[in-house]
């Protein structure tokens, strides 16, 4: 029936006209994204690697663990870390990371071979002490400067541009090999600084005392040593005196003591060395500037 134009079917009404048109249905269309760089996992060194000499690096991201020739590495939480190597260090050094996933990292380092000097000193090899007296006296010796260097701090100094601990003529070079009245000794393991008895000398980085010798060592004379954190620690040999104690805290440039000659010393001067875990280093690699500035 049509009533006033509009079809009544069973009740309902329906509008005249076309029907109406479905909705098309909503297709969701992925966006196209650029793919996610992989970034490599490396290490990232700063310095040359020399025999003598400190390099900083960061180690790859995720590291667990990082080796140096088979042996472990102090890693900063940043991931910050220092290798050292030794005055006769193998030209190839291999460092292996070890990430988070069991992935290992290596990078090979090649190290630079130096040319060393031969040194002839007019003093007895054994400081006017006889072989008897010297092998009485050594082993409790080393056995203190072995204990200092296995104590850990919480020492940051590691992380600071060194400075020399005295200012003057350098007058003994790291990793020369002396030979005292025609016998052939250990290569020097530090660098020499001529300066009168009593000049001061002061921490060449942020420290804390490890050793402060109450007696004059057969050697090293009035030995005083500083960690300076990360396996890095700092040795100054022959003072006249020695004004911090075992524990102190002691700053960069602070006055730890005075120089002299005692020890096994042809005259007044200041004797530095530098290891890092086991490995001598030359501070005048590692300063970067001679002493007298």
């Amino acid at each position: 029936m049509v009533i006033g134009g509009v079809m009544v079917l069973g009740g309902c009404v329906a509008p005249s006209g076309p029907p109406p048109v479905a909705a098309s249905p909503v297709v969701a269309v992925p966006i196209a994204r650029p793919p996610v760089p992989v970034v490599p996992a490396v290490f990232r060194m700063t310095g040359v690697p020399m025999q003598g000499g400190l390099v900083r690096g960061q180690a790859p991201a995720g590291a667990v663990s990082v080796m140096l020739y088979d042996k472990p590495v102090p890693v900063a939480g940043d991931g910050r870390f220092i290798v050292g190597f030794d005055r006769d260090a193998s030209v190839a050094a291999r460092l292996v990371a070890t990430l988070a996933d069991g992935r290992t990292v290596t990078q090979v380092l090649t190290v630079a071979p130096r040319a060393w000097r031969i040194e002839r000193v007019d003093a007895p090899y054994r400081a006017g002490k006889s072989d008897a007296e010297f092998d009485a006296a050594r082993p409790a010796e080393l056995a203190q400067i072995v204990a200092a260097r296995a104590r850990v701090t919480d020492a940051a100094g590691w992380q600071q541009p060194m400075r020399w601990p005295a200012t003057g003529r350098q007058s003994g070079w790291f990793g020369a090999q002396r030979v005292y009245q025609g016998k052939p000794g250990s290569y020097h393991g530090g660098a020499d600084v001529a300066v009168p008895t009593g000049t001061p000398v002061v921490a060449p980085a942020d420290g804390v005392v490890i050793l402060a010798a109450d007696r004059p060592f057969t050697l090293e004379g009035n030995l005083l040593m500083i960690d300076h954190g990360m396996g890095l620690n700092s040795a100054m040999l022959h003072l006249s005196r020695i004004d911090v104690h075992v524990g102190d805290h002691v700053r960069q440039g602070q006055p730890v003591g005075l120089s002299g000659a005692t020890g096994r010393a042809t005259g007044p001067h200041l004797h530095w060395g530098l290891q890092w875990r086991g490995a001598k280093l030359d501070p005048l690699l590692v300063v970067g500037a001679g002493p007298a500035g």
